[in-house]
């Protein structure tokens, strides 16, 4: 079990009037530190809570119910160090007044029900015993009666080591039954306070569909000392942070105190939204399509479709100042939380995704993202996803499908990193794992491809029931540039490799690989963002709402299809004249 820090609960460190920052040892006023929530304004370092005051602090007043948890073995092995176990249990009972190291509540946040399991490290360092799994445990076993999603707030030093076998067990039984709520389709949550750490990181704390994390919480299986001393070397600054975790894949976000209610209310909202049906049924137009209000701007037949060469619009999908997706989503969505990384170690900014609302609708959109400046186009690695970007967007679509909202992608990438790391890391690997999961998602997905769709780097996202593409956009199997250096063994091929792979909109749709345009203003996207974005975001909706229309459990069955064809001479035949819901159901 991992020592506890010097970072002492608030009301031990509180003398008088004024409270000492367990960072920086600034004094501070205790009424203003306790309407900074415990954050300290100097250095921003925040304080340990203990369960009562995250509760208060989470929860809605006048919410908050106890969950009564059941007895369990008490001191098995009579365990003695310097003194007996029993006594070190009746010592940690007498100084918190808890029972044990994790209190179980129902409630609201944000008026949206929920359950939760609150670690207190006071508790012997938050240790993971018999007592405190079964806390766990059955708060995950209250949440799936009460089909509402279970909140996890995690302060551990790992398990208790008193209990023996016993305490490692508990690590197997909380994550069974955590899968029980995965299997029923609920949402769950973590919020890794510190410290994190050994059995509880490597069961329950890190099985949540999202991880959030406070500012400066440390987490991981082995502390920082504990590894320093084995592997003999100097870790790196800031090592197991809440930034760190943030940085490699291991956690969706980090937010400030103040930022954790909003944040966890819009998750709740999106997850009540998605257990109602919103979006699956109601509001539709008369005919079962698209709803009777808004317009749908999606040309379906070739000939409507701007003839223009395909030089031009290669130009045009490449324009640095086309909208991103990142602004696409700013400007169509409510309550937008992005969920980053892919939970092995890497987090890759070429892929952007997460939960909102889009037009009252429970979505889960995933992108590429570019910029428009050279530093932006370098940090988002110019569009390319690494394997860790596609294993990112695997473990969205898996929440999406987990959570029955449906998924909208836009595409705009050149194609997947083609980097020596992405190789060693699996690129082909992801790509494929993205398809396979999209092909099985039982939830509708549209794919807007919006810029370039550059080869399976695009079409890693593209595997919806509806796929659409924007007027100056292009979607082929290899870039021009590619395709010249390849077949005519030189860069001057490139205009003819640019007519020949015949890669924009027009011939697209005629050959059905794409079921409808989406028009752009005069000129291209970048003349007119606001108005280009609009018009996408009114495409997405109308897709959405003729695919409501599709019966449950035949959404995946028809994206099937759409894919079984190409390639099938019949199929192909019939393309060019066959309108979107046939060619979906």
């Amino acid at each position: 079990m991992t020592k506890p820090s010097h970072r002492a609960p608030r009301q031990e460190r509180e003398a008088g009037d004024f409270v000492a920052c367990p960072g920086c040892r600034t004094l501070i006023y205790r009424k203003r530190y306790d309407r900074l929530l415990g954050v300290c304004p100097d250095c921003g370092a925040h304080s340990r809570l203990t369960a009562e005051e995250r509760i208060r602090q989470l929860l809605d007043a006048g919410s908050v119910r106890p969950v009564p948890v059941g007895p369990t073995v008490h001191d098995p092995l009579r365990f003695t160090d310097t003194r007996p176990y029993a006594q070190r249990l009746e010592e940690a009972r007498a100084a918190t007044g808890l029972r044990e190291a994790v209190r179980v509540v129902s409630g609201t946040v944000c008026g949206e029900r929920l359950v939760a399991a609150v670690m207190d490290f006071r508790f012997l360092g938050g240790s993971l015993g018999t007592a405190a799994g079964e806390a766990v445990t059955v708060a995950a076993e209250t949440a799936l009666a009460q089909r509402v999603p279970l909140l996890l707030v995690t302060a551990s030093g790992g398990a208790r080591m008193q209990e023996g076998a016993l305490s490692l067990m508990q690590m197997a039984k909380t994550s069974s039954a955590m899968a029980a709520l995965d299997e029923a389709g609920l949402l769950t949550v973590t919020l890794v306070t510190d410290p994190t750490y050994g059995g509880v990181s490597a069961s329950f704390a890190t099985l949540s569909d999202v991880i959030l994390a406070e500012p400066g919480a440390r987490m991981g299986f082995a502390g920082a000392r504990v590894i320093g001393q084995t592997i003999k070397a100097e870790l790196p600054k800031g090592f197991q942070t809440a930034e760190f975790l943030l940085e490699h894949g291991l956690v969706d976000a980090v937010r400030g105190r103040k930022e954790l209610r909003d944040t966890l209310g819009r998750l709740l909202r999106v997850a009540a939204a998605a257990r109602r049906g919103a979006g699956r049924s109601g509001d539709r137009g008369a005919d079962g399509g698209a709803p009777a209000a808004g317009t749908d701007p999606v040309l379906r037949q070739s000939a409507l479709v701007p003839d223009r060469p395909a030089g031009e619009v290669v130009r045009l999908a490449r324009h640095a100042d086309r909208p991103t997706a990142l602004e696409h989503i700013g400007q169509w969505t409510d309550g937008f939380v992005e969920l980053r990384g892919d939970r092995a170690g890497e987090e890759c900014p070429a892929v952007v995704g997460g939960l909102a609302f889009l037009d009252e609708q429970p979505v889960m959109l995933l992108a590429h993202q570019k910029g428009h400046t050279t530093p932006e186009l370098v940090r988002r690695n110019f569009g390319m996803p690494t394997p860790a970007g596609y294993r990112k967007a695997r473990r969205l679509m898996r929440l999406a499908g987990k959570l029955g909202v449906p998924v909208v992608t836009l595409i705009d990438t050149p194609g997947a990193y083609p980097g020596l790391a992405a190789e060693e890391q699996g690129q082909s690997n992801a790509i494929a794992e993205c398809l396979h999961t999209m092909a099985s998602l039982p939830v509708p997905v549209v794919s807007v491809v919006t810029g370039e769709g550059g080869s399976g780097g695009a079409l890693a996202l593209g595997v919806a029931n509806i796929v659409l593409m924007c007027e100056n956009a292009t979607y082929s199997v290899i870039s021009p540039e590619g395709c010249a250096a390849i077949l005519w063994k030189t860069p001057d091929g490139v205009s003819e490799a640019v007519s020949a792979l015949c890669l924009t909109a027009r011939p697209l749709l005629e050959r059905g690989v794409v079921d409808g345009v989406v028009p752009e203003p005069e000129g291209g996207a970048h003349t007119d963002p606001v108005a280009a974005s609009a018009t996408v975001r009114d495409a997405v909706l109308a897709a959405l709402g003729r695919l409501r229309s599709c019966p449950d459990g035949e959404v995946r069955a028809a994206r099937r299809r759409r894919f079984r064809a190409f390639g099938s001479a019949e199929a192909m035949d019939g393309a060019a004249n066959r309108s979107v819901k046939e060619a979906v159901l």
